[in-house]
């Protein structure tokens, strides 16, 4: 078993890291990643599972080890549910493992050493509401809610290519919005739109 300080550092940052874009030059790999059961649904598969974030709202960064040996970290889960909570009402949910299975593939086929920007995490019901009302954009049953989705962008990988990424891995949903610098990924069915 891990002590708490093995699996993930918390810390405040306001200081945001200057890097270059990439060309992706791991999308080719992408093409390892097609179907999900052979990555991360095979029990016991591949060893420590990393993932890095960084909370816009909150300002809370986190990396954590959250699967490894076979099995996710409950400590680790944890503190990531608290820093993609509903920056908005303070309310944490279970986030979907595979959602972070999701991402370390993701920074795996573009090669990106940044921690995730996160713009939104989870999402309240109440919350969920009032940006439904303000933006046609917002599903009104959103992935959010259920703790499935992330509005994402990692400073070394152009948008596009990062939704490029997301497309060819094939998982869950790949929503783009250039014009406010997130892509939106989900491990619901299978779809994209912007």
């Amino acid at each position: 078993m891990y002590a708490r300080r093995d699996l993930f550092k918390l810390g405040l940052s306001g200081a945001s890291i200057a890097a270059g874009a990439t060309l992706l030059p791991g999308l080719g790999r992408a093409e390892g990643y097609f179907g999900a059961q052979g990555y991360w649904g095979a029990p016991g598969g591949y060893g420590p599972r990393e993932v890095a974030v960084h909370n816009l709202h909150t300002g809370e960064s986190i990396s954590a080890i959250y699967f490894d040996r076979g099995q996710y970290v409950p400590d680790a889960l944890a503190a990531m549910n608290h820093v993609m909570r509903d920056f908005r009402t303070g309310d944490v949910h279970d986030m979907n493992p595979q959602l972070f299975d999701l991402w370390h593939t993701l920074r795996d086929v573009t090669e990106s050493r940044q921690p995730y920007q996160i713009i939104s995490g989870y999402r309240s019901p109440k919350t969920n509401d009032m940006l439904h009302e303000m933006s046609n954009g917002v599903a009104q049953n959103s992935y959010h809610m259920k703790g499935m989705a992330s509005d994402v962008r990692l400073e070394d990988v152009e948008l596009s290519h990062l939704r490029a990424a997301a497309l060819a891995i094939g998982r869950g949903g790949v929503g783009y919005y250039p014009s406010s610098d997130f892509v939106h990924v989900d491990v619901g069915p299978v779809r994209h739109w912007g």
